[in-house]
């Protein structure tokens, strides 16, 4: 880099994530790591859980650090039906050997069905302690989109994440 596009350094990283699985029968539904009661789950090769899915590739992309697939490839079997939790907690070492720290995370999942605000202060609790941080540093919501498109449809649960790390 030429001494023209220098920039002062910023000790603050944002990342955001994106994930979505359609439903599939006969398996639990699981989101923020705590399972919820539905007649179907979401087909995936981990435990499906779009809210951690997202969370992980809003953490990884706000340390540069690519993305969930590059880190947990879903044509490996040491994967296969894996706790997302787990793979969250390894993603949360691998940002603090980096020298990363949380800041905050604002997440949001859509779906049409089923009802999630009795479970967002459970999902909080458990995503706050996988991520080290206080519970006031995570915020969980969740809408529909009135109908509209595959979440609408109720054909599967999406999730958004937006992060911000800190680096020392």
């Amino acid at each position: 880099m030429n001494d023209e596009c220098q920039q002062p350094l910023i000790p603050v990283r944002i990342g955001q994530g994106l994930d979505a699985h359609r439903f599939e029968s006969g398996r639990p539904l699981v989101l923020g790591g705590i399972r919820i009661e539905h007649d179907q789950g979401l087909a995936a090769h981990s435990d499906g859980d779009v809210v951690i899915h997202a969370l992980c590739d809003a953490l990884l992309g706000a340390a540069g650090l690519g993305d969930i697939g590059r880190w947990f490839p879903d044509h490996e079997d040491q994967y296969a039906g894996i706790d997302s939790r787990v793979l969250l907690r390894r993603v949360m070492d691998a940002l603090s050997e980096r020298g990363f720290g949380m800041g905050n995370a604002d997440l949001t999942i859509v779906a049409q069905h089923p009802r999630l605000a009795p479970y967002i202060a459970a999902m909080t609790e458990v995503l706050a302690a996988d991520l080290c941080c206080p519970v006031e540093w995570v915020n969980v919501k969740a809408t529909t989109t009135e109908r509209m498109g595959f979440t609408g449809r109720g054909e599967g649960i999406a999730a958004f994440a937006v992060v911000l790390l800190t680096e020392s």
